[in-house]
């Protein structure tokens, strides 16, 4: 009875298990054959124990690789996104100091917090930033400084200026650059933060879905599939095919119910990596970013005169400045009037090297090899050595054939289960709250493919596509109500109030009238030159 000396488990080894003492009668023994004469019921039941362990490992080594599979692709993803937006903040500041010398170092904070906030939206989502309020803040504290730089022969009130942001959008005095930019940020922002989250979900449903729950039917069971033929005498004979089949549909089956919804936000998955490689694409709108900003710039002061004479209409003559000799002079501006074009070739490299195509075309195949995971599980575990060859496998009595027929998938299929006693009314509820998880993510997914984040979606599934109701209006003379600036003069602004004592605190003054002048005459000239190019 060599097979009764030493049985070797998947993860560990048990040693001599009859000693001198010969072989046993197995009467005692509640798994497997009775006539099995190599274990008794103590070793039985530490192999019971064992085969648990060994199921659970052969199904854990394979969710560990698309753990790690999916980890990696979120770190790639997320820290290319992150350095898109890190490059380009550098890129915008690099440009706008040669472009505008020190008028832009001066409203520098101006552009900081943009991105700062661009940042918090990518971590965050609209829980932190609203993106479409942040933006119109953005456009109309840029309309205000360039309006003072500009006109410097008059003062402007916060009131005034109150005035002013409130009909930023009506003047546009950035042309359609807001606007566009607005829904290509809005689109590649939650495309991408929707898209690393999905990947960074991924892991943690694996990891939580993948235990195989201890049941008494499913100890039973891989402890006869895969002990039982050593305590028979047969320690090298391993498990039919359609055998091994059965027991781990039946281990699995709450596992398989995952399938469905598994599947679905996967496909979900894949139509949004399609966006990002097409519309949403997020490097094509971080990249430059800094050159879309200087143009709306850069026909803000070109129109200025036609800018200030509306807002010079709607919001009231501002008074003029009390001391223009206390200004600066021109020289002092420090503006070369140099405007250097966006080149790809002086791009800051991205993350790792590589660009956001590559990166999808590698995580597209991953997300197509996880398809249908979990329903295929068993076949994927019951292979290779753990199965034996057609007619000379275990059966779960002996070597022979295995005669009964394969169960369906899915918990409810397990009623008919021949090899594993499954409470088909009992539903795990830790995978179902998982099924829930995917389900609200695959929701997400779907409404980031439309341009929307969900958190703030108003049910018009029509935000982020399409144009603003003021900007598809035709153009017309602007005229503000004069009770509206007396009311703001009166009441004052949360707002400005606030942005007064941040520029009081932090000792900020007023640009002079030499750096305005120069701004505006050197992009006139650099527009013109570009022009001609």
């Amino acid at each position: 009875f060599k097979g009764c000396v030493r049985v070797q488990t998947q993860g560990s080894e048990f040693g001599v298990l009859l000693g001198s003492s010969g072989p046993q009668q197995g009467a005692h023994l509640k798994v497997c054959p009775r006539d099995a004469p190599c274990c008794t019921a103590q070793m039985e039941q530490k192999l019971s124990q064992q085969g648990l362990v060994d199921l659970r490992a052969a199904v854990g080594q394979l969710s560990v690789s698309l753990q790690n599979t999916f980890s990696q692709r979120h770190q790639h993803f997320d820290q290319f996104f992150r350095e898109l937006l890190s490059n380009a903040e550098t890129s915008l500041n690099s440009m706008f100091i040669r472009t505008y010398g020190q008028m832009y170092v001066k409203n520098a904070e101006l552009f900081k917090g943009l991105f700062r906030d661009l940042g918090r939206y990518y971590a965050a989502g609209s829980t932190a930033v609203d993106l479409d309020a942040m933006l119109a803040d953005f456009w109309a504290e840029l309309l205000e400084r360039m309006l003072r730089l500009v006109n410097v022969q008059y003062e402007f009130s916060d009131a005034y200026m109150e005035c002013v942001s409130q009909h930023t959008e009506e003047l546009r005095p950035f042309g359609d650059m807001p606007r566009k930019l607005r829904l290509q940020l809005t689109r590649a922002f939650v495309a991408a933060r929707t898209f690393t989250r999905g990947l960074e979900l991924m892991p943690q449903v694996v990891a939580k879905v993948s235990t195989v729950s201890p049941t008494p039917g499913c100890i039973r069971a891989s402890m006869k599939m895969l002990y039982c033929p050593s305590c028979s005498g047969q320690p090298t004979l391993r498990p039919c095919e359609s055998y091994c089949l059965n027991v781990l549909r039946g281990c699995l089956a709450h596992q398989a119910d995952l399938d469905s919804e598994w599947n679905l936000f996967l496909d979900a998955m894949m139509s949004l990596a399609e966006r990002l490689e097409g519309p949403f694409n997020f490097e094509s709108v971080m990249d430059p970013i800094d050159v879309k900003i200087s143009e709306a710039i850069m026909n803000m002061q070109e129109n200025s005169l036609q800018v200030s004479q509306k807002v010079f209409q709607g919001c009231g003559q501002p008074k003029l400045a009390r001391d223009l000799r206390s200004r600066r002079s021109i020289k002092e501006g420090g503006f070369t009037g140099r405007f250097r074009p966006y080149s790809p070739d002086t791009r800051p490299t991205t993350a790792a090297g590589t660009s956001l195509d590559r990166l999808v075309t590698d995580v597209k195949k991953k997300l197509r090899t996880a398809k249908k995971f979990w329903s295929t599980l068993p076949e994927t575990v019951c292979s290779g050595d753990w199965v034996g060859k057609a007619e000379e496998c275990w059966n779960g009595t002996a070597k022979s054939r295995y005669e009964s027929v394969v169960a369906g998938i899915g918990l409810a299929n397990q009623v008919s289960n021949p090899d594993v006693e499954v409470d088909i009314t009992k539903p795990d509820i830790g995978i179902r709250r998982q099924i829930a998880v995917l389900k609200e993510m695959t929701s997400r997914l779907k409404a980031a493919h439309s341009g929307n984040d969900i958190a703030v979606d108003d049910g018009s599934g029509e935000s982020g596509s399409g144009c603003d109701p003021l900007s598809c209006k035709e153009d017309r003379d602007i005229f503000f109500s004069t009770p509206h600036l007396e009311k703001t003069r009166e009441s004052g602004s949360p707002r400005r109030n606030e942005e007064k004592d941040v520029r009081q605190s932090s000792g900020a003054r007023p640009m002079g009238p030499g750096g305005a002048v120069l701004v505006l005459l050197g992009c006139v000239s650099a527009l013109l030159a570009a022009h001609r190019r």
